[in-house]
């Protein structure tokens, strides 16, 4: 897993496959909060989504990079919780 200290926002997450994931709103914790705009259609709109650390392979300039390619790596997105 790569430092998250280096993981900035308005960074462009990506799959394993350079496939966009998502933008970097903040880093919480051990998981990294994408912004809203990238939350995807239907009941997925309008919410925070997040990506575990654990999936970070790199960071590469202004680019998070997953070890799983952007398919599988959306299923290990996580809803936010709660209101945010």
């Amino acid at each position: 897993m790569s430092d998250a200290n280096a993981i900035r926002e308005h960074m462009e997450v990506i799959g394993a496959d350079g496939v966009h994931i998502g933008t970097v709103d903040k880093v919480e914790g051990n998981r990294i909060k994408l912004t809203k705009a990238d939350s995807g259609m239907g009941s997925h709109a309008g919410h925070h989504h997040y990506i575990p650390m654990s999936l970070v392979a790199d960071v590469e300039g202004n680019k998070v990079r997953l070890s799983a390619n952007a398919d599988v790596a959306v299923t290990f997105e996580e809803e936010a919780g709660g209101s945010s």
